[in-house]
């Protein structure tokens, strides 16, 4: 089959990800059609006639809805991020069908988006932004604090997490790490350490997720931990949303024992973001009340929304096509 013949289902579609899978198209010339609502139980049909479904993180790729894309004759789901939490692994692979991912596309963009949220929660750039734009030039309630000197934590360190720490550590931040693989020749190399998780969370005077959602790290941040940390202790949080007990956190933020978040993602994020909900009522109480702390910033999940990172995304999930399509090794499958 030509890769003009083949043809591909791409869900959950922003003008972002038509501009730059359009552009990298042109090197591959497959035949796509793009859909601006979810991958659903109730949309899985819309697959039918397709080859292959192109998905993000908040599409569901559950067993019914993979049952439903092998009768509509799917043969693969080409997830566009590194993520796969969303998908029934069990499923496909009963049914027949592969997925692949796109495992690292631009570390920095993540880190960097991280970085950005932790300098603007320190220093309460939104609430300083908010006062000047209405004319008032007051600094009573800004005060912040100096990073350079403190202790910065941070779970995970694969490629976004290894840029994290080295950021932190260029602003003068003492690094300590945990992950369950530890790369200690490049810790060693760099000077930062790794500890136990515990004794991170009792250290750290900010805490930096970038570990993958999985049985063992859902709500890592919980009641039990964020007890463990310092009073002026903040969470930055560019991961997945339930790496975090929302509950857990409201309830440290409202009793001020911890000093505030910062999140790019959000356990219950799949109705809410990429939309516009200006205009209605939230009606996710736990969300409400984030929006509601002068010590939480919230970003709609978009650490990744860099042009080198969009280009790189579409590059590495066409590419991933081809190489199903042409029967070759699937580097990026996720079993």
């Amino acid at each position: 089959m030509e890769n003009k013949e083949l043809k591909i289902a791409f869900y959950d579609a922003c003008s972002y990800d038509k501009e730059s899978f359009s552009e990298e198209n042109k090197n591959f010339l497959f035949n796509i059609d793009f859909f601006d609502f979810h991958l659903t139980e109730k949309t899985a049909l819309t697959a039918s006639g397709y080859d292959i479904v192109c998905t993000f993180v908040n599409d569901t790729i559950n067993r019914t809805v993979i049952s439903i894309l092998k009768k509509c004759g799917v043969k693969m789901i080409a997830l566009r991020c590194a993520g796969f939490n969303n998908v029934d692994l069990e499923a496909a692979k009963e049914f027949g069908i592969k997925v692949a991912r796109v495992p690292a596309y631009s570390p920095h963009s993540v880190a960097e988006h991280a970085l950005s949220l932790l300098l603007s929660l320190t220093r309460k750039i939104p609430q300083a932004y908010l006062r000047t734009r209405s004319g008032n030039f007051t600094l009573n309630g800004l005060t912040g604090r100096d990073l350079c000197g403190l202790t910065a934590g941070i779970i995970g360190t694969g490629k976004i997490g290894k840029v994290m720490a080295e950021c932190l550590s260029g602003i003068g931040m003492k690094i300590v790490m945990y992950d369950a693989y530890p790369d200690n020749d490049w810790a060693e190399k760099k000077g930062f350490t790794y500890i136990p998780l515990i004794e991170l969370f009792q250290k750290s005077d900010v805490i930096s997720l970038h570990c993958p959602l999985t049985d063992d790290t859902k709500h890592l941040v919980n009641e039990k931990s964020l007890s463990m940390m310092k009073n002026d202790a903040v969470i930055i949080n560019t991961g997945r949303g339930a790496l975090i007990d929302t509950h857990a956190l409201v309830k440290a933020l409202k009793k001020r024992t911890i000093g505030g978040a910062a999140l790019d993602v959000y356990e219950e994020e799949s109705r809410y973001f990429f939309a516009d909900w200006s205009a209605d009522v939230i009606k996710d109480d736990m969300l409400a009340r984030l929006l509601t702390f002068p010590n939480v910033i919230i970003t709609g999940h978009q650490a990744f929304l860099t042009k080198n990172a969009l280009k790189a995304i579409a590059d590495t999930t066409l590419q991933n096509i081809l190489d199903f399509t042409e029967g070759k090794e699937l580097k990026n499958e996720v079993k």
